[in-house]
Protein backbone atom coordinates (compact mmCIF):
# COMPACT_ATOMS: atom_id res chain seq x y z
CA UNK A 1 0.00 0.00 0.00
CA UNK A 2 2.86 2.54 0.50
CA UNK A 3 4.16 2.10 -2.68
CA UNK A 4 0.94 2.85 -4.53
CA UNK A 5 0.65 6.23 -1.79
CA UNK A 6 3.94 7.33 -3.15
CA UNK A 7 2.31 7.25 -6.93
CA UNK A 8 -0.82 8.81 -5.57
CA UNK A 9 -0.52 12.50 -7.29
CA UNK A 10 0.58 11.03 -11.17
CA UNK A 11 -2.26 8.51 -10.81
CA UNK A 12 -4.41 11.65 -10.12
CA UNK A 13 -2.89 13.34 -13.38
CA UNK A 14 -3.41 10.03 -15.49
CA UNK A 15 -6.87 9.50 -14.08
CA UNK A 16 -7.19 13.94 -15.67
CA UNK A 17 -6.00 13.10 -18.72
CA UNK A 18 -8.51 10.30 -19.24
CA UNK A 19 -11.30 12.45 -18.04
CA UNK A 20 -9.88 15.23 -20.98
CA UNK A 21 -9.57 12.29 -23.92
CA UNK A 22 -13.14 11.07 -22.75
CA UNK A 23 -14.98 14.34 -22.85
CA UNK A 24 -13.19 15.35 -26.08
CA UNK A 25 -14.11 12.07 -27.63
CA UNK A 26 -17.41 12.24 -26.29
CA UNK A 27 -18.28 15.70 -27.85
CA UNK A 28 -16.65 14.19 -31.51
CA UNK A 29 -18.83 11.57 -31.16
CA UNK A 30 -21.84 12.64 -31.12
CA UNK A 31 -20.91 15.31 -33.91
CA UNK A 32 -19.46 12.63 -36.13
CA UNK A 33 -22.64 10.06 -35.11
CA UNK A 34 -25.00 12.55 -36.12
CA UNK A 35 -23.23 13.46 -39.38
CA UNK A 36 -22.83 9.62 -40.31
CA UNK A 37 -26.66 9.12 -39.57
CA UNK A 38 -27.58 12.34 -41.31
CA UNK A 39 -25.52 10.95 -44.44
CA UNK A 40 -27.05 7.38 -43.88
CA UNK A 41 -30.55 8.69 -43.80
CA UNK A 42 -29.70 11.26 -47.25
CA UNK A 43 -29.14 8.56 -49.68
CA UNK A 44 -26.92 8.35 -52.61
CA UNK A 45 -23.31 9.37 -52.61
CA UNK A 46 -23.34 10.43 -48.40
CA UNK A 47 -24.93 7.28 -47.78
CA UNK A 48 -22.09 5.24 -49.51
CA UNK A 49 -19.13 7.25 -47.80
CA UNK A 50 -20.64 7.06 -44.58
CA UNK A 51 -21.43 3.22 -45.19
CA UNK A 52 -17.87 2.61 -45.52
CA UNK A 53 -16.96 5.08 -42.89
CA UNK A 54 -18.89 2.46 -40.50
CA UNK A 55 -17.69 -0.66 -42.22
CA UNK A 56 -13.94 0.21 -41.72
CA UNK A 57 -14.24 1.38 -38.32
CA UNK A 58 -16.31 -0.71 -36.99
CA UNK A 59 -14.42 -3.88 -38.19
CA UNK A 60 -10.93 -2.70 -37.58
CA UNK A 61 -9.35 -3.74 -34.43
CA UNK A 62 -9.04 -0.03 -32.44
CA UNK A 63 -5.58 -0.35 -31.56
CA UNK A 64 -4.85 -0.44 -34.99
CA UNK A 65 -6.93 2.24 -35.85
CA UNK A 66 -5.09 4.02 -33.13
CA UNK A 67 -1.58 3.68 -34.22
CA UNK A 68 -3.00 4.29 -38.17
CA UNK A 69 -3.85 7.23 -37.52
CA UNK A 70 -1.20 8.61 -35.39
CA UNK A 71 1.55 7.35 -37.44
CA UNK A 72 -0.44 7.96 -40.86
CA UNK A 73 -1.24 11.52 -39.80
CA UNK A 74 2.20 12.51 -39.04
CA UNK A 75 3.43 11.06 -42.66
CA UNK A 76 0.58 13.15 -44.15
CA UNK A 77 1.38 16.10 -42.29
CA UNK A 78 5.27 16.06 -43.01
CA UNK A 79 5.03 15.56 -46.54
CA UNK A 80 1.99 18.66 -46.75
CA UNK A 81 5.01 20.63 -44.51
CA UNK A 82 7.68 19.30 -47.24
CA UNK A 83 5.90 20.65 -50.15
CA UNK A 84 5.42 23.61 -49.18
CA UNK A 85 8.61 24.50 -47.39
CA UNK A 86 11.41 21.57 -48.21
CA UNK A 87 13.30 22.42 -45.67
CA UNK A 88 10.94 21.61 -43.13
CA UNK A 89 11.43 18.30 -40.27
CA UNK A 90 8.96 15.69 -39.03
CA UNK A 91 5.53 17.47 -38.33
CA UNK A 92 3.14 14.84 -36.26
CA UNK A 93 -0.40 15.60 -33.84
CA UNK A 94 0.60 15.29 -30.74
CA UNK A 95 -0.40 12.10 -28.91
CA UNK A 96 -4.37 13.52 -26.78
CA UNK A 97 -5.54 15.05 -29.77
CA UNK A 98 -4.45 12.24 -32.29
CA UNK A 99 -5.55 9.23 -29.82
CA UNK A 100 -9.30 11.72 -29.17
CA UNK A 101 -10.00 11.99 -32.60
CA UNK A 102 -9.11 8.33 -33.19
CA UNK A 103 -11.56 6.90 -30.45
CA UNK A 104 -13.85 9.56 -31.07
CA UNK A 105 -13.94 8.20 -35.02
CA UNK A 106 -14.05 4.66 -33.65
CA UNK A 107 -16.95 5.15 -31.32
CA UNK A 108 -18.95 7.63 -34.15
CA UNK A 109 -18.63 4.63 -36.50
CA UNK A 110 -21.13 2.70 -34.16
CA UNK A 111 -22.75 6.18 -33.08
CA UNK A 112 -23.81 6.51 -36.72
CA UNK A 113 -25.83 3.28 -36.33
CA UNK A 114 -27.35 3.69 -33.11
CA UNK A 115 -28.51 7.57 -34.04
CA UNK A 116 -29.66 6.19 -37.44
CA UNK A 117 -32.21 3.39 -36.22
CA UNK A 118 -33.37 5.91 -33.44
CA UNK A 119 -34.34 8.44 -36.11
CA UNK A 120 -36.33 5.77 -38.12
CA UNK A 121 -37.70 5.04 -35.56
CA UNK A 122 -40.05 7.92 -34.91
CA UNK A 123 -43.32 7.25 -35.89
CA UNK A 124 -43.95 9.00 -39.51
CA UNK A 125 -47.40 9.76 -38.67
CA UNK A 126 -45.73 12.28 -36.00
CA UNK A 127 -43.74 13.93 -38.42
CA UNK A 128 -46.36 13.93 -40.92
CA UNK A 129 -48.69 15.96 -38.22
CA UNK A 130 -45.97 18.44 -37.78
CA UNK A 131 -45.70 19.06 -41.03
CA UNK A 132 -49.79 20.20 -41.29
CA UNK A 133 -49.12 22.25 -38.49
CA UNK A 134 -46.61 24.04 -41.23
CA UNK A 135 -43.50 23.24 -39.21
CA UNK A 136 -40.28 23.65 -41.66
CA UNK A 137 -37.69 20.59 -42.03
CA UNK A 138 -35.58 22.23 -39.37
CA UNK A 139 -38.18 22.76 -36.94
CA UNK A 140 -39.69 19.04 -37.22
CA UNK A 141 -35.85 17.64 -37.02
CA UNK A 142 -35.33 19.95 -33.49
CA UNK A 143 -38.95 19.51 -32.06
CA UNK A 144 -40.07 16.37 -33.01
CA UNK A 145 -37.52 13.91 -34.46
CA UNK A 146 -34.60 14.59 -32.17
CA UNK A 147 -36.50 14.83 -28.97
CA UNK A 148 -37.94 11.30 -29.30
CA UNK A 149 -34.72 9.78 -31.41
CA UNK A 150 -32.49 10.85 -28.47
CA UNK A 151 -34.49 9.16 -25.70
CA UNK A 152 -34.47 5.87 -28.24
CA UNK A 153 -30.61 6.42 -29.00
CA UNK A 154 -29.76 6.72 -24.78
CA UNK A 155 -29.31 3.25 -24.35
CA UNK A 156 -27.02 2.36 -26.99
CA UNK A 157 -25.17 5.47 -26.86
CA UNK A 158 -24.20 4.66 -23.11
CA UNK A 159 -22.72 1.41 -23.74
CA UNK A 160 -20.46 4.08 -26.68
CA UNK A 161 -19.95 6.15 -24.47
CA UNK A 162 -18.58 3.13 -21.95
CA UNK A 163 -16.50 1.42 -24.82
CA UNK A 164 -15.12 4.79 -25.05
CA UNK A 165 -13.99 5.59 -21.61
CA UNK A 166 -12.40 1.91 -21.67
CA UNK A 167 -10.48 2.36 -24.60
CA UNK A 168 -8.99 5.30 -23.88
CA UNK A 169 -6.45 2.67 -21.90
CA UNK A 170 -5.01 2.50 -25.53
CA UNK A 171 -3.56 6.12 -25.47
CA UNK A 172 -1.03 5.38 -23.41
CA UNK A 173 0.77 2.79 -26.97
CA UNK A 174 1.05 6.79 -28.62
CA UNK A 175 3.51 7.97 -25.57
CA UNK A 176 0.52 9.87 -23.60
CA UNK A 177 0.86 9.95 -19.95
CA UNK A 178 -2.12 8.90 -18.71
CA UNK A 179 -2.84 5.53 -16.11
CA UNK A 180 -2.04 3.14 -17.71
CA UNK A 181 1.52 4.64 -18.82
CA UNK A 182 1.90 5.52 -15.13
CA UNK A 183 1.21 2.19 -13.99
CA UNK A 184 3.85 0.93 -16.23
CA UNK A 185 6.46 3.36 -14.54
CA UNK A 186 5.28 2.58 -11.33
CA UNK A 187 5.93 -1.54 -11.91
CA UNK A 188 9.34 -0.63 -13.26
CA UNK A 189 10.40 1.02 -10.02
CA UNK A 190 8.38 -1.36 -7.38
CA UNK A 191 8.00 -4.49 -9.17
CA UNK A 192 4.56 -5.22 -8.44
CA UNK A 193 2.78 -5.09 -11.18
CA UNK A 194 -0.46 -6.70 -9.70
CA UNK A 195 -0.78 -3.77 -7.43
CA UNK A 196 0.23 -0.67 -10.01
CA UNK A 197 -2.09 -2.16 -12.10
CA UNK A 198 -4.97 -3.08 -10.13
CA UNK A 199 -5.05 0.48 -9.17
CA UNK A 200 -5.91 1.03 -12.64
CA UNK A 201 -8.95 -1.21 -12.57
CA UNK A 202 -10.57 0.70 -9.68
CA UNK A 203 -9.91 4.25 -11.41
CA UNK A 204 -11.72 2.59 -14.68
CA UNK A 205 -14.35 0.90 -12.31
CA UNK A 206 -15.47 4.39 -11.01
CA UNK A 207 -15.41 6.12 -14.58
CA UNK A 208 -17.46 3.41 -15.76
CA UNK A 209 -20.13 3.12 -12.81
CA UNK A 210 -20.41 6.56 -12.44
CA UNK A 211 -21.23 6.66 -16.14
CA UNK A 212 -23.74 3.68 -15.94
CA UNK A 213 -25.39 5.38 -13.18
CA UNK A 214 -25.53 8.82 -15.07
CA UNK A 215 -27.10 7.12 -17.99
CA UNK A 216 -29.24 4.91 -15.87
CA UNK A 217 -31.07 8.12 -14.57
CA UNK A 218 -30.96 9.95 -17.79
CA UNK A 219 -33.30 7.22 -19.27
CA UNK A 220 -35.53 7.01 -16.59
CA UNK A 221 -35.76 11.02 -17.53
CA UNK A 222 -35.91 10.79 -20.64
CA UNK A 223 -39.05 7.91 -20.67
CA UNK A 224 -40.86 8.65 -17.61
CA UNK A 225 -44.02 10.24 -20.13
CA UNK A 226 -44.06 6.60 -20.63
CA UNK A 227 -44.14 5.17 -17.19
CA UNK A 228 -47.23 6.99 -17.01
Amino acid sequence: MTDVVGWLDEYAWGAFVILRVFVVGALLTVVFGLIGAAARLSGGLPSRLASAYVTFFRGTPELLVLLLFYFGSAVTLTAIAKLIDPSARFVDIPPFWAGSLALALIAGAYATESFRGAFLGVERGQIDAAQSLGLNAWQVFLLVRFPQAWRIALPAFGNHMISLVKDTALISVIGLNEIMFTAKMATSVTDKPFTMFAVVAVIYLAFTTVLTKGFRRLEMRASRHLAR
